[in-house]
């Protein structure tokens, strides 16, 4: 099932989440994370969206997932938070 998504992160920036996942398992096929915010290195929102493929959909395990590649790889946010992310993609299950 292709879902979309629009949130505003608070006090950050625009999120917008393309989600494509199976119903029945509960995993993510596709993923793309776009918006008005910020991530460093430029990489890094492609590398998440890969990493989270193959995920099951359920809010501990996007955000655990999330905060353990971040912490890997560094990455920085500018008007965009771990919960944010998480609860966009969230926002498109139905």
């Amino acid at each position: 099932m292709r879902t979309k998504s629009v949130y505003k992160i608070p006090k950050g920036k625009i999120l917008k989440i393309s989600l494509d996942y199976n119903e029945k398992t509960n995993i993510i096929n596709d993923l793309n994370i776009s918006g008005d915010f910020f991530a460093y290195p430029e990489e890094s929102i492609e590398l998440i969206e890969n990493e989270l493929k193959n995920t099951v959909m359920e809010n501990d395990i996007i955000f655990k997932k999330i905060e353990s590649i971040v912490n890997n790889y560094k990455i920085q946010f500018i008007g965009l938070d771990l919960e944010g992310i998480t609860k966009g993609i969230m926002m498109c299950k139905k």
